[in-house]
């Protein structure tokens, strides 16, 4: 198949909206010779506004940022070499040797930290790794068989695959081979590098096994339902840097099929009624979340780019119905997914226990992915909520402040008698399964690019991270600059710069949790209280302003120096679960602003398993500058089951673990309540 990439024209205009899936939104690179344009395509109507035209200047994001790029990074690239990772490509280029780790999916932790890098060389270049990630992708390539085969649990010895693979090629996709789910992070990451630095060595491989996908599945091809999703989103990016439609309807293929193969339907396992791999029935008649969850939030984000690329609703119809079971039934305070520890799936409707609870991390990065999604398909702030939920507490919670010690997992509370085998209490540097560190190193450095988005003459100002943003608005150049101390504080400041006066609807997202909503269902709520009035001035001057979707609209004509101020208040809130959660009756949880709050041994006299919260608890915020790289806690006088008071300092949780072992629990029973521990 002949690749005709963008030329320099159309290829801003994709940057300007395209490849941010998956975090990616494009950068400014190199020109590319013999090139032609792309087809015109149908697009999500809101589109983001790429990472790279936005500059940090946060004290909570940059600095967890930065360690991803001097730590992270390059201890994951160090980890694929000493464990064996790249030593599968080496022998696979010479079809020589023993596998020597333990999944055949274990290529794709290069592939992802390949992507990470290429973020970050995107917006901080950097010689040294860029000439390392060149050798890297050399040796990738020279493991890819000639017909763009590139799965090196097979290559090294084809006659003594690994077990989980078969005896042949894709025999065993549907369920545990991996190969598709292979082949979409080397699509995800080929994209990334690309469009970082314009050179194609790295998508050339990519696009060589996209073509051999393209020869071998479809309508009058072969047959599958991936099992390990992500190939869907893969083939979507390359679709947009080449506009090969091929690459599009394969997407489509492997979404249509799934609901067809004959599993046993009238079974109540997972694994053979095909609920665990989503493929249980066509993902159009779906209306459940189910299965592996990791799984589940990558079709569900497959499912919404091909919505958008296509024009057919009956798809978003789908994830509409997928998205309210979810986040109204199956979803923990935090915004952790996958209760199940037995497959790393969703449970039963409200099965969401907390001494078992799993949450992979991996889970709430594609929660991000596929909220994302949802937000640029309907411009509506409950899915934005949702993602700063899960980016500031059940998200970041799965990596160290080290930068190199990690949760596969993450619990809700370890008390001491905590024996469930999946429970980490500790991070961990590395796993056998590293998918989670792999995807924060891929995740993190492409957060700037979830801030804003645009539409029309709409400017959307989604996440308070304080920095500068280049966007267009009609035409007109527009700098945004923010100020904040967020999430600690919530007077947030905005200067509007544009070139020239320009007509503008600035959009500012009005928190869930500002406008008393827990969470967008009714599965959480807020215990009644003082929340305080958001307060909204344009140059000094208190504003009427509308509210649309969970927005703060102003329209007006923006000239340069224009101030916005917007005061967010952040009482300290107590939140309780819905009936249907036993596991949280008689007990509440503790928030301020975004952050989830979690009392930790290391802060505590007593043991948090000892504590008892008075009705209406008083707790007062306060900054600790020295704890954690600096956090607010919350401090207050509290009960203990053994009679007694003592003062009580809880942290976010998204910073437990990281002090060594010991107690810590997210949800406090409260004193005269019946419930159950």
């Amino acid at each position: 198949m002949m690749h005709s990439l963008m030329n320099n024209k159309y290829r801003a205009a994709l940057l300007s909206c395209a490849l941010l899936f998956g975090g990616w939104a494009g950068a400014q690179v190199a020109p590319v010779t013999q090139v032609a344009p792309a087809a015109p395509m149908k697009d999500y109507p809101i589109r983001p506004v790429p990472f790279t035209a936005v500059k940090l200047d946060d004290h909570f994001w940059l600095p967890r940022i930065e360690t991803n790029r001097v730590v992270t990074i390059p201890a994951s690239f160090a980890r694929c070499e000493n464990t064996g990772r790249v030593k599968n490509f080496e022998m696979a280029a010479v079809r020589k040797g023993k596998f020597c780790t333990k999944y055949p999916f274990d290529d794709t932790d290069i592939y992802k930290t390949i992507e990470g890098a290429s973020y970050s060389l995107a917006v901080h270049p950097d010689r040294v790794l860029a000439k390392y990630v060149d050798s890297l992708i050399t040796i990738v390539g020279k493991a890819q068989e000639p017909d763009g085969y590139l799965y090196t649990a097979r290559t090294i010895d084809s006659l003594h695959p690994h077990p989980w693979s078969g005896m042949d090629r894709w025999v065993k996709e549907n369920e545990l081979s991996h190969e598709l789910y292979n082949s979409g992070h080397l699509f995800e990451a080929a994209s990334a590098h690309y469009l970082a630095t314009g050179e194609r060595h790295f998508l050339d491989i990519a696009l060589k096994n996209a073509d051999l996908l393209v020869r071998t599945f479809g309508p009058d091809k072969r047959h599958v339902a991936p099992g390990h999703e992500i190939v869907e989103m893969g083939l979507v990016r390359l679709y947009r840097i080449t506009g090969q439609k091929e690459y599009l309807d394969l997407a489509k293929f492997f979404i249509d099929e799934r609901g067809h193969r004959a599993y046993d339907r009238s079974s109540t396992d997972e694994w053979k009624n095909g609920m665990y791999w989503q493929d249980d029935e066509p993902v159009v008649d779906q209306d459940e979340a189910e299965g592996h969850a990791v799984r589940a939030m990558y079709l569900y984000s497959g499912i919404a780019d091909v919505a958008a690329l296509t024009g057919d609703t009956i798809y978003i119809h789908a994830i509409d119905r997928i998205w309210n079971n979810m986040v109204g039934k199956k979803i923990y305070v935090q915004g952790g997914i996958g209760a199940v520890g037995n497959g790393e799936r969703f449970g039963a409707d409200y099965e969401l226990p907390n001494t078992t609870a799993y949450n992979e991390t991996c889970a709430s990065v594609g929660e991000v992915f596929w909220n994302q999604r949802m937000f640029l398909l309907h411009g509506d702030s409950k899915y934005i909520d949702l993602l700063e939920k899960v980016l500031y507490n059940g998200l970041i919670s799965g990596v160290g402040l080290d930068g190199k010690s990690f949760f596969y997992t993450n619990a809700m509370q370890v008390v001491k008698d905590s024996s469930y085998p999946d429970l980490e209490k500790t991070r961990s540097g590395w796993f056998e399964c590293s998918c989670c560190p792999t995807n924060i190193a891929r995740f993190l450095p492409s957060l700037p690019g979830y801030i804003y988005a645009g539409q029309g003459d709409r400017l959307y100002v989604n996440l308070f991270i304080a920095g500068t943003a280049d966007v267009k608005i009609g035409g007109k150049a527009v700098r945004i600059t923010q100020v904040n101390d967020y999430p600690w504080k919530g007077d947030l400041h905005f200067t509007v710069d544009p070139v020239s006066p320009v007509r503008m609807d600035l959009r500012l997202r009005l928190p869930g949790w500002v406008r008393s909503e827990a969470i967008p269902s009714g599965l959480y709520e807020y215990v009644p209280g003082i929340s305080g009035d958001v307060v909204l001035k344009v140059n000094g001057k208190e504003v009427e302003y509308k509210q649309e979707k969970g927005y703060a609209v102003i329209g007006r004509t923006w000239k340069k120096g224009d101030r916005v101020e917007l005061t967010l208040p952040m009482p300290v809130r107590e939140v309780v679960a819905n009936d249907s959660l036993k596991d949280d009756l008689g007990k509440v949880a503790l928030q301020r602003g975004p952050i989830m709050y979690a009392a930790e041994w290391k802060d505590n006299v007593t043991e948090v398993s000892n504590m008892v919260l008075p009705s209406m608890v008083k707790l007062s915020p306060v900054f600790e500058p020295g704890l954690l790289h600096g956090v607010m806690v919350l401090k207050g006088a509290v009960g203990k089951k053994d009679g007694g008071s003592v003062e009580m300092t809880v942290i976010p949780y998204c910073d437990w673990a990281n002090r060594g072992e010991g107690e810590m629990r997210l949800w406090f029973p409260v004193e005269g309540a019946a419930h159950v521990e």
